[in-house]
């Protein structure tokens, strides 16, 4: 069994980083929500104003799972949090560390930011990934709801007086 090593992405790794999300989003069964494209995550990742990072899992060399994340902020702790969008370990990779070692990524960093915590969304059917969260002391937080304005909710919204 290979070490898993963990590394900040970078801009060369868009088609890496835009695979991971195709993948992911095909075992989430969101296939046909991807609007992301190369050139999109180029500019939101790596442009002149990032709004999220990257991490990417190698084992033998070869990306093997991925990491993307970025900083929130606690009203009541009065201080940042890290949000981690997506984890995403390619299934033939997983059960190798790849997603422990993600996350014990994000949690340093979190540490070494000064992060109140970490937080993350799972789909309620995924038990696998509830299971390994809740192994690694993650907790869910049943008593909150997501919500989200999107599409055109988004434009009405936006477009009430202020």
């Amino acid at each position: 069994m290979s070490s898993i090593l963990v590394r900040a992405a970078q801009a060369d790794d868009i088609d890496t980083i835009h695979g991971f999300i195709l993948a992911l989003a095909e075992y989430e069964r969101l296939a046909h929500e991807v609007k992301a494209d190369r050139d999109m995550l180029g500019r939101y990742l790596f442009g002149p104003r990032p709004m999220a990072e990257v991490l990417i899992a190698e084992a033998d060399g070869s990306a093997v799972g991925f990491a993307l994340f970025f900083h929130n902020f606690s009203t009541f702790e009065g201080r940042p949090g890290l949000y981690l969008e997506d984890l995403f370990v390619l299934p033939e990779a997983r059960g190798r560390g790849a997603g422990k070692a993600l996350l014990a990524r994000l949690a340093a960093l979190a540490i070494d930011r000064d992060c109140a915590r970490l937080e993350w969304s799972v789909l309620d059917w995924n038990e696998p990934s509830i299971a390994f969260y809740r192994a690694l002391g993650a907790r869910a937080m049943d008593e909150w709801t997501v919500q989200r304005v999107d599409g055109q909710a988004l434009v009405r919204l936006a477009a009430l007086p202020s």
